[in-house]
């Protein structure tokens, strides 16, 4: 018999993508094949701290889960105790099984969207660590999650994508006047401000005029000290799912009907207003086009296991427009990654498989001689 491999799910984080990962994770813990695989289930707190949990998957979305495994840890109850262990990554990755004398981590599954999570830096301690985890490494990890530091690349790349500014918050402060000039002469209204280092539209504003625009960008300013305004364009929003390493394949494509002006946070998680389409209707030259741009920007950015890749169809010349990737795409019922997958012939349960097993694959072809 087979032994089963011990995979520790990661949830939560210090984002403001926190409730989303909360969503993912109770999906990913629902639908992973228990059969092939142990699970320890890890929760990071708003404020940092880490949490071992084995209460109901179900209390994950309420954030009723912190409550039952902050009690257990401070009774000194907690389903898995470690000397020394205060609550800190150390500490919990040891408790879990890291450390000696109990069976070890197989692979960490971060299910982490957003800053502190998606950006390289639980990537960086799981390096360290010497723990294989499922998606991107440290450099694919921080240039996705940094919009504008991808535009570069994409751009190296060949890929077509519309134009762009990108500001400072200092520079917001300082040089307001000078920051509303620039955006009017280069890209004009409407434009978008963003936060260059957030998901989930988090911070996303749709600017018609001026008095909007420096709404939009003192809004941005809130989530990253870096500020990213770009053209409107007229398109038509689609998605398509990356999965593999260094031989990825692509998904079909599905678009996403806003049901407000755009899809934003509200549009996506609260409302349930907007819908989707997949496949997309769309000739079939155009899905190859973004398929292929897809793979391309994946493997620009040296990804691994998985990524979701964002574009913009323009309603009247049809042109395609890359707009961001997502090296840890959200994993809800509703989420765009796995029903990509899903229409694509590989089930939510058999996906996470194979996201695991590429993440071992990963880790076996990154390991480095060190000796002289």
């Amino acid at each position: 018999m087979v032994e089963k491999k011990h995979i520790a799910v990661v949830f939560g984080g210090k984002s403001s993508e926190h409730e989303v990962s909360r969503v993912s994770a109770q999906s990913i813990l629902q639908n992973i094949d228990r059969n092939k695989y142990d699970v320890t289930m890890i929760g990071i707190t708003r404020e940092g701290r880490w949490l071992i949990y084995d209460g109901p998957v179900e209390k994950l979305p309420t954030g009723e889960w912190q409550a039952i495994a902050e009690s257990q840890a401070d009774s000194g109850n907690a389903p898995l105790p470690s000397s020394g262990y205060l609550g800190n990554p150390a500490g919990i990755l040891e408790a879990a099984g890291a450390g000696q004398g109990k069976k070890k981590i197989d692979v960490v599954f971060p299910v982490l969207h957003g800053c502190n999570g998606e950006d390289g830096t639980i990537q960086g301690l799981l390096e360290l660590a010497g723990i294989p985890y499922v998606g991107c490494g440290v450099l694919a990890s921080a240039l996705g999650m940094d919009k504008a530091y991808a535009k570069i690349i994409f751009e190296k790349e060949g890929i077509p994508q519309g134009k762009y500014l990108v500001f400072n918050r200092k520079q917001l402060n300082t040089n307001l006047e000078s920051i509303i000039e620039q955006v009017e002469n280069s890209l004009g209204y409407p434009c978008f401000v963003k936060p260059s280092n957030a998901g989930s539209s988090v911070g996303v504003s749709k600017a018609p005029n001026r008095e909007k625009l420096v709404e939009a960008l003192k809004l941005a300013a809130r989530y990253d000290r870096r500020i990213l305004v770009e053209e409107f364009i007229d398109g038509r929003e689609v998605e398509c799912a990356v999965l593999g390493n260094d031989e990825p394949v692509a998904s079909t494509v599905g678009e996403i009907i806003a049901g407000s002006e755009f899809y934003d946070y509200q549009d996506k998680y609260v409302n349930d207003s907007s819908r989707t389409e997949i496949p997309a209707n769309l000739p079939e030259e155009t899905i190859n086009q973004i398929r292929d741009y897809a793979v391309r920007a994946f493997k620009a950015l040296d990804c691994a296991g998985l990524s979701r890749v964002d574009f913009f169809v323009h309603r009247k010349t049809g042109k395609i427009y890359i707009n961001e990737i997502n090296t840890l795409p959200g994993f809800t019922s509703i989420s765009m990654y796995p029903k990509l997958w899903a229409k694509s012939g590989i089930s939510y349960s058999e996906l996470i498989s194979r996201l695991i097993e590429l993440a071992l694959e990963r880790f076996e072809d990154c390991k480095r001689d060190y000796s002289i």
